[in-house]
């Protein structure tokens, strides 16, 4: 888990023909104040040349910051990168470089993997883009492990999202691991999106969340979310949806892009980090609660699923002034 200010600053490094939807993901999020939340998040938009910056979406927008504003963001995201072929200047790389060395968290978005890559800040990780840009990426930089089917991938210093609403699910990924879930929980809502979709869910799958499922699976994620303290396996599952073990694990694949275990320990990971930090309830409570049997489970859990323990993580968000 890394930890940053109270107000962490948010800079979008934009450059011409900037694409109008990357931006706005990352300004949803991060650039939004909302009622009854505090605002955690300073963001700001620059370029190398500041002025107009043209756009995909046939318009100029203003850009007053320059590469300066690099030096004093938290975080940098790049929200795209077009032409991909088209190199950042030796400028921009400096400053990526220098924001990157004294702890900033870069992150691209789509093709700003590009960025990241030519700067060489991707070279020996596993980085993803957009899947119909995953073949480019994969040949131009072969030190860049590319994996072309993930939403995401993030190292914690730097971070990675495939296309388009990817983007989103990236940056709210990021909010929930600086603010905590319920934070991210309360954006989602205000956004009218789900609050999470783990990194490892296929690019072209839909977001987990019942009220965006077809008929097919959301009764059934429904009735398990009512009951995740309860012992439930993919057998049980499939036989509340009445259809086979093997045809809900058909259908997971198909509409969510995992599997019905891997989909009900998110969930039960969620509601725990949920409880964490709303509640006292003891570790043991907790992993009951949300069907985990033990803290030693729940420990190990969020151990493989957060690189902390429970106990951390309570410790991290309680200190944080609400």
């Amino acid at each position: 888990m890394r930890y940053f200010p109270a107000m962490h600053r948010v800079a979008a490094l934009v450059r011409p023909p900037q694409s109008t939807f990357e931006l706005a993901c990352a300004a949803q999020v991060f650039g939004i104040e909302r009622a009854g939340l505090p605002t955690r998040y300073a963001f700001g938009v620059c370029a190398e040349h500041p002025g107009p910056v043209a756009t995909l979406a046939g318009y100029d927008m203003l850009v007053t910051g320059g590469l300066e504003a690099l030096d004093r963001a938290d975080t940098v995201i790049v929200p795209g990168w077009l032409p991909a072929r088209e190199p950042p200047s030796p400028v921009v790389v400096r400053a990526l470089h220098r924001a990157h060395s004294r702890g900033a968290r870069l992150v691209s978005i789509c093709s700003g993997a590009f960025a990241l890559a030519h700067a060489g800040l991707l070279d020996g990780r596993e980085a993803t883009t957009h899947w119909g840009l995953a073949g480019e990426l994969a040949a131009r930089f072969p030190r860049v492990r590319v994996d072309p089917d993930v939403l995401y991938v993030d190292h914690g210093d730097v971070a990675t999202s495939a296309g388009a609403g990817a983007g989103i699910d990236l940056c709210m990924h990021l909010v929930r691991g600086d603010q905590g879930a319920r934070y991210a929980a309360h954006i989602a809502r205000t956004m009218v999106m789900p609050p999470h979709r783990e990194g490892g869910q296929l690019q072209y799958s839909a977001p987990p969340h019942p009220a965006q499922i077809d008929g097919t699976l959301a009764p059934l994620l429904e009735w398990v979310t009512a009951r995740l303290g309860e012992p439930l396996s993919t057998e049980s599952m499939a036989a509340q949806a009445g259809v086979s073990a093997r045809t809900l694990t058909r259908r997971f694949a198909g509409q969510l892009g995992t599997s019905p275990g891997r989909w009900l320990l998110a969930q039960r990971i969620a509601t725990a980090r949920d409880l964490l930090e709303s509640s006292d309830l003891p570790l043991d409570a907790v992993a009951r609660r949300v069907g985990l049997s033990s803290a030693t489970n729940l420990r190990r859990r969020f151990l493989t699923a957060l690189g902390t323990t429970p106990g951390a993580y309570r410790r991290s968000f309680r200190a944080r002034p609400r």
